[in-house]
């Protein structure tokens, strides 16, 4: 440990004799220094806003791209609070805030983390998985093995064991992390190359499609700008396409185009900033010995080393994304002929919706179930009726197909080659989720220490990283069962339930004296600090309320976030009487 006080030591003196010496000198020791927030964007740079990117830029367009912009930026600020009041106290936060706050906050805050780390390791893995099988491995890897008599798929011992592999990677690098001198200048260089990486491979896509004038940058440019109403009313050109349509035709669709609409908006903000995102900035800090006089270069390294890699990488996918898909749709589904119209590639994901746009009865059925009890004739009458409807509602439907974050490559595939296309997205998408599976192994370390109370350079920071990755590993055997809808509801339901809570937490503390002393802010910075919180607060309750209204009700997880949300808030309450009983009986 002395080692690492005198390395601490001589990383405070290197930063304050740059501050003494100001501009270039400041900022090359902000650059050495950097560390935390190259994390943060190792995890925000994941399986989530990939997912979330790519679904606004197909149903809005760059129309959408203001909305990861304000919660990136939402989230710099609550995470630069939580830094400022860490470094400032050099008090861990799990036991700030069970002293000064609110004991139920504090141990909601560790739960929901350490829930979301297991949960959300899962589909980074499978990420990790579908990017070496179909972009990276020549030939793809080995399928699963299929009985020839009874026809069954044996078990997925491929994926078990391509993914068994990327834990044995991934923990190598963790426990790099473990160390210091050169191991751990060996773990931030990684990190940063990682995320660079993952910004180049899709900032290529932009700088390819600008080069051949296939961008629009003033409509690129209009999309920053914030545009609440999307809210309430289609994105982009979807909005124009439904313009000519009737009053019947166009509530049809508005209805379904802002179902999803306001489903991804909701995604794309809870996963710029989410809950574990929180726990990890502090204790990164306090890992590397971090304390006052590292203030300024905590704010420098979020703005740098999370917010501007994570503003490059989604823009370029929604950029990508609304080039190659927003109310685009290939020739063959626009085609009058059921024989052509029912070969396009398109055709499988939209012909559900179809069939209740031309026979509303069906609505519950697949085309499939309806069609399979028809005689030929009538599905052959049924086929026309949706392959005679208009363009317009054609393109609607399209934006409306989900895709996989793979079918990106296409954006890519005429300017380059499938093949090259292909690797680029590939690892691109395997960068993603291998550096969020290494982080969220690594918050899950410091769960661990801080329910135990032991530190976070012994055996129960090494036990939280393994047991978030070893169920991370198993998703073969969870994540692609039934079970995956159920927990990814309960799970970012419980979570964006719990975010705005650690945000009024981390509000209270920057506002409380006995907790910050003579370090609270006053005056000017004070109002400063407490209106952008503010704003922050306001926008995740808002965020938070949406999703649980709509995923409340859910048949199964539905009940258990409500029953879940009754048990918080009612020890929440417990927590505050009880902090002011033992307050009064202090006094």
């Amino acid at each position: 440990m002395a080692a690492d006080q005198g390395k601490v030591d001589a990383e405070r003196q290197l930063l304050l004799d740059a501050q003494a010496k100001g501009g270039g000198a400041k900022l090359g020791a902000f650059v050495k220094l950097s560390g935390p927030g190259w994390l943060q964007s190792a995890i925000t740079l994941g399986g989530g806003s990939l997912a979330g990117s790519l679904f606004l830029g197909i149903l809005g367009g760059t129309s959408m791209l203001w909305l990861q912009l304000v919660a990136i930026a939402m989230g710099v600020v609550m995470l630069s609070a939580i830094s400022y009041v860490t470094l400032s106290t050099g008090e861990r936060p799990f036991d700030a805030i069970n002293k000064h706050i609110n004991p139920a906050l504090g141990w909601s805050w560790l739960i929901a983390t350490g829930m979301a780390n297991i949960i959300w390791c899962m589909p980074q893995f499978s990420l990790c998985y579908e990017a070496l099988d179909r972009c990276l491995l020549p030939g793809g890897l080995p399928a699963q093995a299929v009985n020839a008599d009874t026809g069954e798929v044996g078990p997925p011992t491929t994926k078990l064991g391509v993914s068994f592999a990327i834990l044995a990677a991934t923990t190598c690098i963790v426990i790099l992390n473990k160390q210091r001198g050169k191991a751990a200048k060996f773990f931030d260089l990684f990190l940063k190359t990682l995320v660079g990486m993952v910004v180049i491979c899709f900032f290529g896509v932009t700088i390819y499609l600008s080069m051949q004038g296939a961008l629009n940058w003033g409509a690129v440019f209009r999309g920053f700008v914030p545009d609440p109403g999307q809210w309430n009313n289609p994105a982009g050109s979807l909005s124009e396409l439904m313009s000519g349509l009737s009053e019947s035709t166009r509530t049809f669709w508005a209805t379904r185009v802002l179902d999803q609409q306001r489903d991804v908006m909701i995604a794309a903000a809870a996963t710029a900033v989410g809950i574990n995102m929180t726990f990890l900035m502090p204790y990164s800090m306090l890992h590397r010995g971090w304390d006052k006089p590292f203030r300024g270069l905590a704010r420098f390294d979020l703005s740098t080393g999370m917010a501007i890699p994570y503003i490059l990488v989604t823009s370029c996918v929604v950029i990508a994304a609304s080039y190659a898909f927003h109310a685009k749709v290939d020739e063959q589904f626009l085609s009058s002929d059921p024989a052509v119209f029912e070969q396009s590639p398109t055709f499988k994901g939209a012909k559900d919706m179809l069939l209740v746009r031309v026979d509303e009865e069906s609505a519950g059925k697949s085309f499939d179930e309806v069609s399979a009890e028809m005689p030929a004739v009538e599905r052959a009458a049924l086929l026309a009726k949706m392959a005679e409807l208009p363009a317009e509602e054609k393109k609607i439907a399209s934006s409306l197909v989900k895709r996989d974050a793979f079918t990106l490559s296409k954006a890519l595939a005429p300017l380059v080659g499938e093949k090259t296309a292909n690797y680029i997205f590939g690892l691109g998408v395997f960068g993603m989720g291998f550096s969020t599976i290494i982080i969220l192994m690594l918050i899950n370390g410091f769960v661990f220490c801080e329910a135990t109370g032991q530190s976070d350079r012994g055996p129960m920071y090494v036990a939280g990283c393994l047991v978030a990755g070893v169920a991370g590993a198993l998703w073969p055997l969870i994540w692609d069962g039934p079970a995956k809808l159920w927990l990814a509801i309960l799970t970012s339901s419980f979570g964006m339930m719990l975010l705005p809570i650690a945000y009024i937490t981390f509000f209270l503390m920057m506002n409380s004296k006995s907790l910050m002393g003579d370090e609270k802010p006053t005056g000017a910075k004070m109002l400063a600090w407490n209106g952008l919180m503010g704003i922050s607060v306001v926008g995740a309750i808002i965020a938070a309320g949406a999703a649980i209204f709509k995923n409340a009700g859910h048949p199964t997880a539905g009940r258990v976030v409500i029953a879940l949300g009754v048990v918080f808030v009612v020890a929440v309450i417990g927590g505050f009487l009880l902090r002011g009983k033992a307050a009064v009986e202090a006094a």
